[in-house]
C-alpha cells in the first residue's frame, strides 16, 4: 500500500546500468514509496509510457547531444517536445523541462555551454506555442562549481568563468519565470576539506557557521544561500531555486566516510528541506548504477539495488 511521502523530495532517476528493473517496476517502487516527483536525464519513451495516470510530478531532461540542433533549428525544437512532451499529455505531469547538465563543466563542457541559452529559448518557444507555457517550466541544471565565491554565504557570487554564461541563464529564468537547477552535494564539499563531518550530514544541533545575523547548523544550507547572494549580485535574488540533486554514496571508496550509515543519515535528513521555506529537492539517485563512471562511489548514490531492495531504510515521509 503506497503511503504519503514528502511533497518537497523527489528522486533522480538514471538508466546507467545493465541490470536495472523494467521501468514499469522502477516507478511502482516510486509509488509504493510514496515519491511524488522524479528527474529524468532525458526523455526514455518506455519511463515516460510508465509515468502515465500516475500523478507523479516529471522533471524531464534534454540529452546534452540535442543541445546544438535544439539550438540552432527551432523546428528541431518543436519537434522535439512534439515528440517528447505533448505525446504524453495529458497522461504525465510534466513540470520541468531541463536543458543541459551542468553547464560549463564536465565532458564537451565549453562546447556545449555555448548551446543552453538559445536551446532553452527554442524549447520555451515550443513550449509556449503549444499553450503550456503556464505549466511546465524550462530551466538548466548547474552545480557549485559555477561559484567563485561561497563563503561566507552572504559574499557568495558567480565565477569569472562562469559570469556570461550564468547571465545568459539567469537573464532566461527571470524573463521566464523558472527556476534555477541546482546540484548540491555536501558530500563533495567535505570529501574536499575532511572538516565537520556532522555538519554536511545534517546531524550537528550547534550553529557552526555565522555570516552577519545567520547561523548555519548544515552545509547544504550555506552551499544554497551562497547561490542565492550570486543570483541577488545579478538583481535576480527572487529566482527560485530547485535543488536538482543532491545525496551520499554508500560506498565505492575506502574512505571511512563513503558508507552506508553516512548515505543514510545525509539523506533521511534531507526531508530538512521541507522546514521553512520549503526546498523542492531531488536525492541522487533512486538505483545503484554500475554503468556510470568513473567507477567508484558513483556507482554507489543509490537508495535500492537493482534488484529493488533498499541499501538502506529510508523514510520518504
Amino acid at each position: 500500500m503506497p503511503y504519503e511521502g514528502n511533497k518537497d523530495v523527489g528522486v533522480c532517476y538514471g538508466l546507467l546500468g545493465n541490470d536495472l528493473p523494467s521501468p514499469q517496476d522502477a516507478i511502482k517502487l516510486i509509488q509504493s514509496r510514496g515519491i511524488r516527483k522524479v528527474r529524468l536525464y532525458g526523455p526514455d519513451a518506455g519511463v515516460l509510457n510508465a509515468l502515465r495516470n500516475t500523478g507523479i510530478q516529471v522533471n524531464v531532461g534534454v540529452n546534452n547531444g540535442d543541445l546544438k540542433r535544439l539550438a540552432e533549428d527551432l523546428g528541431f525544437a518543436y519537434g522535439w517536445v512534439g515528440q517528447h512532451i505533448k505525446a504524453y499529455l495529458p497522461e504525465v505531469d510534466f513540470r520541468y523541462i531541463t536543458v543541459g547538465k551542468e553547464g560549463l563543466f564536465g565532458t564537451n563542457a565549453e562546447a556545449e555551454a555555448q548551446y543552453v541559452g538559445p536551446a532553452m529559448g527554442h524549447v520555451y518557444d515550443a513550449i509556449s506555442s503549444a499553450g503550456l507555457q503556464g505549466k511546465i517550466m524550462v530551466t538548466t541544471a548547474v552545480h557549485m562549481a559555477v561559484m567563485g565565491t561561497s563563503y561566507p554565504p552572504s559574499a557568495g557570487s558567480f565565477s569569472d568563468r562562469a559570469a556570461a554564461f550564468m547571465r545568459t541563464v539567469v537573464k532566461f529564468l527571470v524573463d521566464t519565470g523558472a527556476p534555477l537547477m541546482l546540484n548540491v552535494y555536501p558530500y563533495f564539499a567535505y570529501k574536499d576539506i575532511r572538516q565537520n563531518l556532522p555538519y554536511a550530514l545534517f546531524s550537528t544541533n550547534d550553529d557552526v557557521v555565522y555570516d552577519g545575523q545567520l547561523r548555519y547548523r548544515n552545509l547544504f544550507d550555506s552551499m544554497v544561500d551562497s547561490v542565492y547572494s550570486a543570483l541577488e549580485g545579478y538583481g535576480a535574488g527572487h529566482v527560485r531555486i530547485v535543488v536538482s540533486e543532491s545525496g551520499w554514496p554508500s560506498g565505492g571508496e575506502d574512505d571511512g566516510f563513503s558508507i552506508i550509515e553516512n548515505a543514510r543519515t545525509c539523506n533521511q535528513n534531507l526531508r530538512h528541506v521541507a522546514q521553512g521555506t520549503p526546498i523542492e529537492t531531488y536525492i541522487f539517485a533512486l538505483f545503484n548504477e554500475n554503468k556510470k563512471t568513473p567507477h567508484g562511489t558513483e556507482n554507489h548514490f543509490g537508495l535500492f539495488y537493482p534488484n529493488m531492495a533498499p541499501v538502506y531504510p529510508i523514510d520518504f515521509s
